[in-house]
């Protein structure tokens, strides 16, 4: 099995960018970062991500987002529809925010088990991917906190990621992001198949810079040689927002319980509207 190389803790900048200035920059990147294993050998240097995200039935964690919140978490499976083995574990992932720094807890189960453990039911030992004792924590902690808010799969969002890594350490990370899509998922399919799958950010590219110590020199070479401009993209509260949130309604609820949804529902249109504007500025389209 390939080394696992996601950042535990970290900060993380977010870009939303055109295609060009991607392709510019991949080649600006590839001077300090090679190119992740998973997408070396791949068309656009990129493999497929699907992620299955949980929240209540007044989607409270989508709220957070759109309140701006600055502790907020995220609840989600994460797993790999070009992945050819059927029985392929699913990542369980909490991604916390605090403050300015992202923190992630993740735990990978053996699929067969998948269905129990979203039932609130602690697998066995033999049903984890590994044997570190953070990914048993990580496990107890995703299921207290779906419990607590009675969560349940309300999305699936799927992209394509070209991810460049460090050659030395685990410290630096740059992502680029196409090709973001969302629909409603109140199942555990686990399969790359989307029913009426909605673009979040258009043809746009999410640039990511994610990194666990000071920010690099070259990062702000970066941001300045090619002008990037940093912002918000949620694809989970972006997806909702565009879509809207009726479709993520699970079928025999009739109204949101959460008495800040209507509090809510001016930042929501800012940041629908600040994401329009933000697509323009940058030759984007929403097609």
């Amino acid at each position: 099995m390939a080394q696992d190389n996601m950042q535990l803790q970290r900060w993380e900048l977010k870009y939303v960018i055109p295609e060009d200035v991607a392709l510019a920059l991949r080649e600006f990147v590839s001077s300090y970062l090679e190119i992740d294993e998973y997408g070396a050998h791949r068309p656009n240097l990129s493999y497929s991500i699907h992620n299955l995200y949980l929240d209540s039935d007044d989607l409270k964690i989508y709220w957070g987002t759109i309140n701006g919140n600055k502790n907020r978490f995220k609840l989600r499976l994460r797993f790999y529809a070009d992945n050819p083995n059927p029985q392929a574990p699913v990542f369980f992932e909490i991604k916390r925010r605090m403050n300015e720094a992202i923190l992630k807890q993740r735990c990978g189960v053996q699929r067969p088990a998948v269905e129990a453990v979203l039932g609130g039911q602690l697998p066995m030992a033999a049903e984890l991917v590994g044997q570190d004792s953070r990914q048993l924590v990580a496990i107890q902690r995703f299921i207290e906190l779906s419990t607590d808010l009675q969560a349940y799969p309300v999305a699936h969002v799927s992209y394509d990621r070209e991810a460049w890594i460090s050659p030395h350490d685990n410290s630096v990370r740059v992502t680029f992001d196409r090709n973001v899509l969302i629909s409603p998922e109140f199942d555990a399919r686990f399969t790359a198949e989307m029913d009426d799958p909605t673009p979040v950010f258009g043809n746009a590219v999410i640039l990511e810079l994610k990194f666990t110590g000071r920010f690099p020199e070259w990062f702000s070479d970066m941001v300045r040689v090619f002008g990037l401009r940093q912002g918000s993209a949620s694809k989970y509260a972006d997806g909702i927002a565009v879509k809207g949130e009726p479709h993520f309604m699970r079928p025999g609820v009739t109204g949101f319980k959460n008495m800040e949804v209507g509090l809510a529902a001016e930042r929501r249109q800012e940041r629908i509207s600040r994401l329009a504007r933000w697509l323009v500025g940058t030759g984007v389209s929403r097609q």
